[in-house]
């Protein structure tokens, strides 16, 4: 299944607190249950003013479904091709 990187302009998002980030997760969850197993999250990185989230999903439109619901914003949806890491420079 493809995987998807969401870029997410939040104003403040470094400043949010763990009270702030817990009820965004808890509402994130809460949408995920209600869409089903083909959408899951894997991690989150939180930035000065983005969050940017790593999500499995059958397509881009079901990650876009996904903010809606949440009311999240999702202002750039890439769909992930390959993954490198300092590995990968191993012959």
């Amino acid at each position: 299944m493809p995987k998807y990187l969401i870029e997410r302009e939040i104003t403040g998002a470094g400043k949010l607190t763990p009270e702030d980030l817990r009820g965004i997760s808890q509402k994130s969850c809460g949408v995920l249950r209600s869409l089903g197993p083909q959408i899951q999250w894997l991690e989150s990185y939180v930035t000065d003013d983005k969050v940017y989230c790593v999500y499995i999903a059958p397509d881009e439109a079901t990650v876009r479904e996904h903010a809606r619901q949440g009311g999240f914003p999702a202002n750039r949806v890439s769909e992930i091709k390959r993954m490198i890491d300092p590995t990968t420079a191993e012959a």
